[in-house]
C-alpha cells in the first residue's frame, strides 16, 4: 500500500568538525516539507567545506556524487534503532587520482540524494541521520595523508525528524530479470559475453574451492588460538568470534556450491564488484574483477566470496577496511570489527601467501 510522507524537522542543520581536521566541516541539512516546494521529505543536503587555506580532496564514494550513494556513509536510526543500508556494497581496488574529488580552499561541496533511496524509511517514526565514514579504510599511509591529513573519521552533527512513512522508491533495490541461466544454476545478466562466462564458471568453481577450505580449516583446527592464519585476519582469539568466522564460512560455502548465483556484467565502475544485501544471490561484476587472476590476492574467486558475505541471509558483513594492510590493522586494533569485515573474509579464504 502506498504511504504518504510528512516531516516535521527538529534540528533541520548539523555541521561537525572532522576529527583531526578542522579545515573541513560535514554538514548535514534536512528538506522542510512545508516551506520547500518540491522537495521530496526525505531529501538532504550534504556539504563538504572547506574553511582552510589549502585545496583537500576526498574520495568520491564518500559523497553523493549525481544524488547517488556507493556506499553506507550514513547512521540512520527510526527511533532509536537502527535502519536497514538498502544500497550497494562495493569490492574496490586502491583509489587512483580520479576516484578524488577536489575541494578548493574556501569552497565548499553540496549534493542532494534522497535518503529513503538507501535506507528503509518504509515505517513512520521519528529518524535520526548523521554522515560518519571511517579512513581507516586507506590502504596505504600515502593515501591517508592524502585524505585530509589523515583523520580517522568523517562525520557529521546528527539532524532529526519525523517521517511518516514513505512508499518504496525502489532507485536501489530494484532487480532486473534473469537473462539466461547457465551450468549449476549459474544465471548472466548484462550481456554477458561466452568468454566472460566462462571466466565467471572458472571463478565460482575457485570460490567454492577455497571457501570449503577455509571452512574445513576453522573447523578441524585443534589448536584456534595459536592459528597464525585466524589471528593475522581476525586478530586475538576468542571462542565466540571464532564461532561467528566459522559460522560466515559455513554460510559462505553453502551459498557459493549451492544456491543459485546470478551476475551481472554490465557495470562499468573501476571496482570489483558490488552487492545489494537483502538481494541474494545477484553480484554486479565491474572493470577490476576481469583483469583479477582467477586465485590468489584480490581474486576473483575471493572476490565472490568477499561479495557473498556481504548478503543478509549469508553473513551480512560491512566493508570497514580494503586492502590487506588495513585488513591486518583492523585485526590488531578490533576483532570485534574484524569478524564483520568483508575483505577480512576474503584474505582469510584467499590465504595468500600461504599461512598457517
Amino acid at each position: 500500500m502506498k504511504k504518504t510522507a510528512l516531516i516535521s524537522a527538529t534540528l533541520l542543520s548539523g555541521v561537525c568538525s572532522l576529527a583531526q581536521a578542522a579545515d573541513l566541516q560535514v554538514g548535514l541539512k534536512a528538506a522542510d516539507a512545508l516551506a520547500s516546494s518540491g522537495a521530496s521529505p526525505t531529501e538532504l543536503t550534504i556539504s563538504f567545506t572547506n574553511t582552510g587555506k589549502k585545496d583537500v580532496k576526498i574520495l568520491r564514494w564518500f559523497t553523493a556524487e549525481d544524488g547517488a550513494l556507493a556506499d553506507n556513509l550514513f547512521t540512520v536510526t527510526r527511533d532509536g534503532k537502527a535502519v536497514e543500508y538498502i544500497g550497494r556494497h562495493y569490492k574496490r581496488p586502491a583509489p587512483t587520482a580520479k576516484d578524488y574529488v577536489t575541494i578548493k580552499a574556501g569552497q565548499s561541496l553540496s549534493q542532494q540524494l534522497d535518503l529513503s533511496a538507501f535506507y528503509d524509511m518504509s515505517q513512520a517514526g521519528s529518524y535520526a541521520v548523521s554522515y560518519e565514514v571511517e579512513q581507516a579504510g586507506a590502504d596505504t599511509p600515502s593515501l591517508k595523508q592524502t585524505l585530509l591529513a589523515r583523520p580517522e573519521v568523517l562525520r557529521s552533527a546528527s539532524i532529526s525528524f519525523w517521517v511518516d512513512g514513505v512508499e518504496d522508491k525502489g532507485i536501489a533495490i530494484k532487480q532486473p530479470m534473469v537473462a539466461d541461466i547457465g551450468i549449476s544454476s549459474i544465471g548472466y545478466q548484462g550481456s554477458c559475453t561466452n568468454s566472460e562466462k566462462s571466466s565467471i564458471n572458472n571463478a565460482v568453481s575457485a570460490a567454492q574451492s577455497i571457501s570449503n577450505a577455509a571452512l574445513a580449516y576453522l573447523q578441524g583446527n585443534s589448536n584456534p588460538s595459536g592459528s597464525t592464519r585466524y589471528k593475522t585476519w581476525f586478530g586475538t582469539y576468542s571462542s565466540s568470534r571464532y564461532s561467528t568466522v566459522t559460522s560466515h564460512f559455513s554460510a559462505i560455502a553453502n551459498a557459493a556450491s549451492t544456491k543459485p548465483l546470478v551476475f551481472n556484467c554490465a557495470c562499468n565502475d573501476s571496482a570489483y564488484a558490488y552487492v545489494y544485501p537483502s538481494q541474494p544471490y545477484t553480484i554486479y561484476l565491474c572493470n577490476a574483477f576481469w583483469s583479477a587472476p582467477t586465485n590468489g590476492t584480490d581474486s576473483k574467486a575471493g572476490t565472490i566470496v568477499h561479495e557473498l558475505s556481504h548478503f543478509n541471509v549469508v553473513a551480512g558483513t560491512d566493508d570497514i577496511v580494503y586492502g590487506q594492510s588495513g585488513a591486518k590493522s583492523l585485526a590488531l586494533s578490533s576483532p570485534s570489527q574484524a569478524i564483520q569485515n568483508a575483505d577480512s573474509h576474503e584474505y582469510f579464504a584467499e590465504n595468500t601467501p600461504s599461512l598457517p
